[in-house]
């Protein structure tokens, strides 16, 4: 699976979470940061990760959860890392 691939996967979660301006949307690139960025409440962030899992059917560990970042950078990054453990 392609970076690409998993970005515009998360732009289609962010477009389902009211609390984000989806005219930002348009323009995220790794380096966009949920909270600084898109204004992202961090309780939110959670949600955000769970949709992830549902999304490109995976599962998360607790500890990468607790250590996740808030780029998307680091998002993508956790969801090619968890693929390649199967």
């Amino acid at each position: 699976m392609e970076r690409q691939e998993i970005i515009d996967g998360i732009v289609e979660i962010l477009k389902t979470v009211r609390t984000i301006d989806h005219d930002k949307l348009a323009d995220i690139t790794e380096e966009t940061d949920f909270l600084t960025d898109l204004k992202t409440p961090s309780t939110e962030l959670i949600n955000i990760a769970a949709k992830a899992e549902q999304k490109f059917d995976i599962e998360f560990e607790d500890d990468d959860i607790d250590g996740l970042g808030s780029t998307v950078k680091d998002i993508v990054d956790l969801i090619l890392r968890t693929k390649e453990r199967g």
